[in-house]
């Protein structure tokens, strides 16, 4: 039996609560939810989280209250966040794999791993990279 576990990446949570042009993300999480699909992340998921809309609140794309408040609604999201030192060593093994220039993607990727479920994403660059040795890593939106 498949597992029912989703690992998703801060791209896809920051596309899912700021991309109002994405009507489908929202409906395909909702179908998630209905189906018992259950979400995780590694810890590092809301450093990132903060980063993204910080930058993009920086940059003039969002306002300081509307960063505030997707990183609210983030918070809120039914994502279980794993915290076990053992994803470290195998982010390391597969930053290595595929050449990586930091560890923090190889980490949603181990957990993927460790949980034999789906990884998602928003990130083209990291989906196109892993695919052909991963059949799990799904890139948001679905090609």
């Amino acid at each position: 039996m498949a597992s029912n576990w989703i690992c998703i990446d801060a791209s896809l949570v920051v596309r899912l609560l700021i991309d109002t042009a994405d009507e489908e993300l929202p409906k395909q999480w909702r179908e998630w939810q209905a189906t018992g699909r259950r979400f995780a992340a590694p810890g590092l998921l809301f450093y990132e989280v903060a980063n993204a809309l910080y930058q993009y609140q920086r940059h003039g794309y969002l306002s300081a209250e509307t960063s505030r408040e997707a990183l609210a609604a983030a918070a809120s999201l039914p994502i279980q966040l794993y915290h076990d030192p053992g994803l470290h060593e195998s982010a390391l093994r597969l930053a290595g794999k595929f050449d990586h220039g930091a560890t923090y993607d190889a980490h949603y990727l181990a957990l993927a791993e460790h949980l034999d479920g789906e990884f998602w994403t928003a990130d083209r660059r990291l989906a196109k990279n892993v695919q052909g040795e991963f059949g799990s890593v799904k890139q948001w939106p679905a090609n």
